[in-house]
């Protein structure tokens, strides 16, 4: 079975070895086609702690590392322009 890859933005990167990424689902409404936006909030595993907030990751499901953590991050693609 193919694991899943998803592309987010960094929201927090507070805990260790943790950040919290923000995936976004563009879909129009099936009447009134008006794009809608729903959004979910993972935590991803980030070994390095290499994440700033606002970057734009590619992070894949993997086993369960701890309660709520189910992503690890695979690599960042562009770096945030915010300086922090």
């Amino acid at each position: 079975m193919p694991v899943k890859q998803e592309i987010g933005i960094v929201v927090s990167n507070k805990m260790e070895k943790t950040i919290v990424v923000k995936i976004e689902d563009r879909y129009p409404h099936p009447i009134y086609s008006k794009t809608l936006v729903k959004t979910k909030k993972y935590l991803a595993h980030d070994e390095l702690e290499q994440c700033a907030i606002g970057d734009e990751v590619l992070v894949e499901e993997c086993r369960p590392l701890s309660k709520k953590k189910r992503w690890k991050l695979v690599k960042i693609l562009s770096k945030s322009s915010l300086i922090s």
